[in-house]
């Protein structure tokens, strides 16, 4: 017995070491549990273990505007299991509005990794408006005197400010602005006919324009969604109103670059999976498949293009 192990003590020692298993990798989100960064989150999460890959945990950090998800990832070790999701309005809006208060640096200490996913926004007017089209929404508010017309949004220097004042510029409207601590409190203002318009992602309105409560009026994207096929394009009248609210992938500023690649390869080939694809689309996205450079050039254009928004606006955060 002793003899046969001494034979085999070479090749034993020759054998590879076996494979430690991945750790786990946390997304930090940090926004309400249930909402689209949430999702995105999650849904590529289950599938990347679908496909064998590393346990996700999603962990929500919300406040601040999400950006204590964002600073908590910009702390962590550089090594992989700690990454974010981040959104348009705090990569690309926030940076360019007047007045943020953005606790970090984004630039010098996150990575971006990845574009992940993609929701178009919908404007959306209270259910009993006199309107049922953007072309007459825009004769209803030109008959009225300036600025009779009001719009909601979660804050100054929103995503959902920008739209709407995005709008009203292609337009030549001026609309009331209406600034709420929330997206919920807004809509509900809009379902009891307190507002009348409101710029939101569609995935996040999709059952109160299902049940009734509001009204979607038209898609500011380049194409229709599975999830309202029918639902008319704001771009069909006004070319330069695509406007959809995307999430990423970022990381520590330290995470070395054959390691972020390596997680956007992860992560993009779990959203661009054929059992993936019908999950996203169920909820108004659609995988965007953009890695580090791209992912990086497409947050330079944004801002640049939210910039001469919130300029023609006068607008600030609050």
């Amino acid at each position: 017995m002793r003899r046969r192990l001494l034979l085999a003590l070479p090749s034993l020692l020759a054998a590879p070491a076996l494979a430690q298993p991945r750790p786990p990798i946390r997304i930090l989100v940090g926004f309400a549990p249930g909402g689209t960064a949430d999702q995105v989150a999650r849904i590529a999460g289950e599938a990347i273990q679908r496909r064998g890959g590393p346990n996700i945990v999603v962990e929500i950090r919300s406040g601040a505007l999400g950006f204590i998800a964002l600073q908590a990832v910009a702390r962590s070790a550089p090594d992989g299991t700690t990454l974010g999701i981040g959104i348009m309005g705090q990569l690309a809006v926030a940076p360019v509005v007047p007045g943020s208060q953005i606790p970090l640096d984004l630039d010098r200490e996150l990575a971006p990794i990845a574009a992940l996913a993609t929701t178009p926004m919908a404007l959306v007017v209270r259910p009993d408006a006199p309107f049922r089209s953007v072309a007459e929404l825009v004769a209803h508010a030109k008959a009225r005197p300036a600025g009779a017309l009001t719009y909601g949004s979660t804050g100054n220097g929103s995503t959902n400010q920008l739209g709407a004042e995005g709008f009203a510029a292609a337009a030549d409207l001026k609309l009331t602005h209406v600034a709420y601590r929330g997206g919920t409190l807004a809509l509900l203002d809009l379902a009891a006919g307190r507002i009348d318009l409101f710029f939101a992602n569609i995935a996040e309105v999709a059952e109160m324009v299902r049940g009734g409560q509001v009204r979607a009026l038209a898609l500011a994207a380049d194409a229709p969604i599975a999830m309202f096929p029918d639902l008319p394009l704001l771009t069909a009248d006004y070319p330069s109103l695509a406007m959809g609210n995307w999430l990423g992938l970022v990381g520590p500023a330290g995470l070395p670059e054959a390691q972020q690649a390596e997680l956007a390869g992860l992560f993009l080939a779990a959203l661009a999976d054929p059992v993936t694809t019908p999950v996203l689309a169920s909820r108004g996205l659609s995988a965007l498949g953009e890695a580090g450079p791209a992912f990086a050039a497409r947050i330079r254009r944004d801002r640049d293009r939210w910039a001469q928004v919130a300029k023609a606006g006068n607008i600030r955060a609050d």
